[in-house]
């Protein structure tokens, strides 16, 4: 028989049909019940749908994306050993750029606390990990929430974007492809990525092995217009080729 927690899931799995995301106090007026009632239904390993930065999404094995929370639990060894090379990429006093993702706020762990610098981004979980740097100064360009990968998408790039040059920008992909370049699931996240490749003079595409060979929906860049790729182990003869005849360092 359907319980009631069973009855409020099932309510939510309808609203979210209209919607990628329910924020939690829409849900409870919704429901007609509590915040907390809300939490405690989707404590649980079993739900279909989750909450994520206040807001209730689809449970990543229930929708068909990418989900920040589904990505930050997978190959954490490797991002982290990605990331530490990309990271001593970064000198003192230089404006950074630093794209969304899981991978990120491992580039940003791995800077040095003594070394000052100013850490632009535009994702949520970036903007908290260049919290914890005692000598950043961190720009987060705001605009319309996107739950599912936690980041804003601008709204109007003249408001802060266009105003800043970075010294180097990191960036994150889901594929690493010699023909079809650097790609990422969603489309959503284009206009700032493809903004840091025309303002950054330095560009490090930090990734871990798993992305070699793979090609996703959203076109991010060819690969020629990246300077580094860094990753935790050597890419596979073909594409260390490649990266010699485009004149790319590879870093691992």
């Amino acid at each position: 028989m359907e319980t009631r927690r069973d009855e409020r899931i099932s309510q939510l799995l309808t609203a979210l049909r209209h919607s990628d995301k329910l924020h939690l106090k829409e849900a409870a007026m919704l429901l007609g019940v509590s915040e907390m009632t809300i939490r405690r239904d989707l404590s649980t390993n079993s739900a279909p749908v989750v909450l994520l930065g206040g807001y209730i999404v689809l449970e990543p094995r229930a929708a068909s994306h990418y989900l920040l929370s589904d990505q930050k639990t997978r190959l954490v060894e490797e991002k982290r050993r990605a990331a530490k090379q990309a990271a001593a990429l970064l000198h003192a006093h230089q404006m950074a750029f630093f794209d969304c993702g899981t991978t990120m706020p491992w580039v940003i762990d791995a800077i040095p606390d003594d070394l000052p610098f100013i850490g632009v981004c535009y994702s949520l979980n970036t903007f908290l990990a260049l919290q914890e740097k005692p000598l950043c100064r961190a720009i987060l360009c705001g605009g319309e929430f996107h739950a599912s990968n936690a980041i804003f998408k601008p709204l109007n790039f003249n408001e802060t974007l266009k105003n800043l040059c970075p010294d180097i920008a990191f960036y994150s992909a889901a594929g690493v492809h010699a023909q079809q370049g650097a790609t990422c699931f969603n489309l959503e996240e284009l206009p700032v990525k493809h903004w840091a490749m025309e303002s950054a003079q330095y560009h490090v595409l930090v990734v871990d092995h798993s992305k070699f060979g793979k090609v996703r929906p959203a076109c991010m860049s060819a690969l020629s217009q990246f300077d580094v790729i860094a990753s935790d182990c050597r890419p596979d003869n073909s594409m260390v080729q490649f990266a010699e005849q485009q004149q790319i360092t590879l870093m691992y």
